[in-house]
């Protein structure tokens, strides 16, 4: 590469004293062409193209995390998928680089997309004795019946080893927190001497003030009664009080609610959350340098047992009808057939579903809580335009899993030219219809294309393949 020194020679001797390109050439022994590009071209200054380099930028790793992050971007802070967690999922499909790989992309990635603030989190540390725990409510999304939900998630943390325990629920009224903290003392094994909670309105009726204790409502007073345990109620707006607890909710959502996990129902996702959070306590405390699992085996001991009668939790009220048969629960109106003829009505609440009855016993209505049917519909006709455009990236996105089984298998074609065709068909659908909907009458939507190709599938042998793993198809 020749210097701005010998530049300026080929110029001069070109413009000042009328050198031929083969005579400058030779005597400066340098390539014709050379000499002929710095003799008579024009020299203007470019901007350098600084093409990044790196499996991230070259490979197929960097388009599925520029995904991520754009999801990622669109929803709050506490829903986003960590470093960690994205490097996990790679390393599950093959990637051969290392966590500080992932970090320094998504670093340059923000750089250049949006700006976040760091606060400081941290609390007081403070001393716990065995068996005395905390308890809290935190929401979370889920995907059930092919929408979001949310969720509220209590946790009960014990901090003397740092063991955690979580319960999914429907709601944060009374009802919930009482089946809640039952299933929650039926995994740790007992029920801890002192629980500390917060002003939560489904437990404390008068919250504590400088000169007078806290009232606890009648339920949970009589629920604290039955177990035996001891009420402890944080001041107001004093979240240190209870920052272990107040740290594992956010570990619990950030580790096992990053990616809106898939709920069949609250029994089984309930059971296996439980075993998640029994591997989880295998790792080493964050402080003692011990298993947190054999902190807790020693702790547990100095639980109280569980007594041997089950605690019924409910709730009684009396309920009136309208001119149009409607009473209301939980803020939503319910029509009854011929409610309206019955004088007096008592409703039997449960945490999951109610019962209407007369004054002579007769069951009139039961069903779910009008709570458990609420949902929000996926957004698909917003995340399939990102997917056209990074078709590679589409098996990685954080809402591929969220697809029906056979939409999936429609768009897992291996042309990324037919892909985008499929792609384009599925969005044209979803301005009538929904997805469970294009799913349920995807052969009137899709009919049989004339050309077939290696690739091609029998939807009606799929079904059956799904029938016989016994897989429910909608």
């Amino acid at each position: 590469m020749l210097t701005m020194t010998d530049i300026n020679t080929i110029r001069n001797l070109r413009n000042n004293h009328d050198k031929s390109i083969n005579h400058i050439a030779k005597e400066l022994d340098v390539n014709w062409r050379t000499a002929k590009k710095y003799a008579d071209d024009d020299l203007l200054p470019q901007p350098k193209a600084r093409k990044k380099t790196g499996m991230m930028y070259t490979e197929k790793w960097g388009g599925i995390v520029s995904l991520w992050l754009s999801e990622d971007a669109k929803l709050p802070k506490k829903k986003r998928r960590t470093a960690e967690a994205m490097t996990t999922a790679l390393k599950a499909d093959g990637f051969p680089g290392s966590y500080r790989t992932v970090c320094v992309f998504i670093q340059d990635w923000k750089a250049t997309h949006y700006l976040e603030t760091l606060e400081d989190q941290g609390f007081e540390r403070l001393e716990h004795p065995p068996a005395e725990a905390q308890l809290d409510f935190g929401t979370m999304e889920v995907c059930h019946d092919g929408a979001f939900k949310d969720v509220k998630v209590l946790v009960m943390t014990f901090p003397f080893s740092n063991a955690g325990f979580a319960v999914v629920l429907p709601a944060e009224n009374q009802e919930c927190l009482l089946e809640g903290m039952k299933e929650l003392f039926s995994q740790s094994g007992g029920v801890p001497r002192k629980i500390r909670i917060d002003n939560m309105s489904t437990a404390v009726t008068q919250t504590k003030t400088k000169t007078e204790q806290a009232v606890l409502t009648d339920g949970f007073l009589r629920f604290s009664m039955h177990y035996g345990f001891e009420t402890q109620v944080c001041n107001p707006r004093s979240g240190n009080e209870k920052g272990s607890v107040e740290n594992k909710v956010g570990y619990v959502r950030y580790n096992f609610f990053s990616s809106t996990p898939i709920m069949k129902d609250f029994a089984s996702f309930n059971e296996a959350l439980a075993v998640e959070l029994s591997h989880d306590r295998e790792r080493i405390h964050y402080e003692k340098h011990v298993i947190i699992n054999d902190l807790w085996n020693t702790e547990k001991t100095d639980l109280l047992a569980l007594p041997d009668t089950d605690y019924p939790v409910f709730k009684e009220i009396e309920v009136k009808a309208n001119k149009y048969n409607e009473i209301k629960l939980d803020n939503e109106r319910i029509h009854v057939p011929r409610v309206r003829n019955y004088s007096i009505i008592y409703g039997l609440l449960r945490f999951d579903s109610y019962q209407l009855i007369s004054t002579d016993g007769e069951i009139i209505s039961e069903g779910l809580r009008p709570y458990m049917m609420k949902k929000r519909a996926i957004d698909w006709q917003a995340i399939l335009p990102d997917w056209r455009r990074k078709p590679r990236a589409m098996h990685y996105s954080r809402y591929w899993k969220y697809l029906p089984e056979r939409i999936k298998l429609f768009l897992s074609h291996p042309d990324w030219k037919e892909q985008e065709k499929r792609l384009n068909q599925i969005s044209g659908l979803l301005v009538t219809h929904d997805m469970l909907g294009i799913d349920t009458h995807f052969y009137d939507m899709f009919s049989a294309s004339t050309t077939t190709d290696a690739y091609d599938i029998d939807w009606h042998q799929y079904d059956a393949f799904l029938s016989l793993t016994g897989e429910v198809i909608d």
